[in-house]
């Protein structure tokens, strides 16, 4: 197949370009330039900007267009239309954040979806992020009613994830010393490693499949102890957990679940909808699941060859856990 990818240079992208490429597939790149710009030396890249500078896409065809990287209805509207009649799929990268999921124990596919106001609003946040790709689907859908295949992904994770999101703890399992986790561990865990992702999605592809799916995992249902414990195991067991209650961190304006304590909501994000996502669907369709140790181990790998210098977009940094520790221990003895 001829495929071209909007993006594809920066993690999840990158991963379905190894994917496609391994797989036989012909891929061009449309993209800035700016993230990576040596890697797929063999590999046709157009330069350009998805909002207002694709006069490179212009006359062209190919089999079908992998969107990796559209937040902003407007500026998806603009490939969505120029593709129109030069590609037969238009795939979409979505995410599990779309959902309203107040109240809802499980989210599948038809699950109610976010609103926004004022559609106009391009800033992306915690608040808007999902409302906007709720949008950027429905000009998908609306141009490619029966050609438009679009993936909801939870939270992806795997080497080159520069969110750092996940790679957090098995970088801090392999350290020494009170390490900070929050106490529920009950509460349910989702995560795709980017191989699986890339995997199902070109294998949906080649089977020419439409349509929505949640693509998120384990395949069984893991909690943030169990998550915690195996990652320590893994990693070498050096780290001594303090299990710090989730009432005492939510007391701390300075703590946010996910972006300080990653993969931590909190309890009063009850019933933690992102978490709970319906993918007997994905799984029909032929999702796999790499194993955990795997990806730790993996991911750990990966880290180990970043820069020294590099800045770390998620965790604690040392000096503030021992800040928030030596707090809980004092409120501790005080009690």
């Amino acid at each position: 197949m001829n495929i071209l990818v909007i993006g594809g240079t920066r993690f999840v992208g990158r991963h379905i370009v190894e994917k496609a490429l391994a797989n036989g597939h012909k891929v061009t790149l449309f993209n800035r330039g700016q993230t990576d710009p040596v890697v797929f030396p063999r590999v046709e890249k157009l330069v350009g900007d998805r909002d207002g500078d694709i006069q490179e896409l212009e006359g062209r065809t190919w089999d079908c267009v992998i969107d990796t990287c559209g937040y902003v209805p407007r500026i998806v509207k603009q490939s969505v239309d120029l593709l129109k009649n030069s590609i037969n799929l238009y795939v979409f990268i979505s995410t599990v954040s779309v959902y309203e999921e107040k109240g809802m124990l499980i989210l599948p596919e038809e699950a109610r979806l976010k609103t926004i106001e004022d559609e106009t609003v391009e800033e992306i946040n915690e608040d808007t992020y999902g409302a906007l790709k709720v949008l950027c689907e429905h000009e998908v859908l609306a141009a490619y009613p029966n050609r438009a295949l679009i993936i909801r992904p939870g939270l992806i994770i795997g080497p080159h994830d520069y969110t750092d999101r996940f790679t957090y703890w098995p970088r801090r399992m392999t350290q020494d010393g009170p390490m900070l986790v929050p106490d529920l561990a009950n509460q349910p865990v989702q995560f795709i490693d980017a191989r699986d992702l890339a995997a199902f999605l070109i294998n949906l592809i080649e089977k020419n499949r439409t349509g929505i799916f949640n693509a998120t995992g384990p395949d069984d249902k893991l909690h943030l102890g169990d998550f915690f414990e195996q990652c320590r195991d893994i990693c070498g067991g050096k780290a001594e957990f303090v299990m710090v209650s989730d009432k005492f961190l939510q007391k701390r304006d300075d703590i946010k679940p996910f972006r300080d304590i990653p993969l931590w909501l909190s309890a009063k994000n009850e019933p933690y909808g992102d978490m709970r996502v319906d993918i007997s669907r994905a799984i029909d369709a032929g999702l796999t699941f790499t194993s955990l140790k795997k990806t730790i181990l993996d991911t750990l790998a990966w880290d180990e060859t970043r820069p020294e210098e590099e800045k770390y977009m998620c965790g604690l940094k040392p000096e503030r856990e021992r800040e928030i520790l030596d707090a809980w221990f004092e409120e501790r003895a005080g009690e």
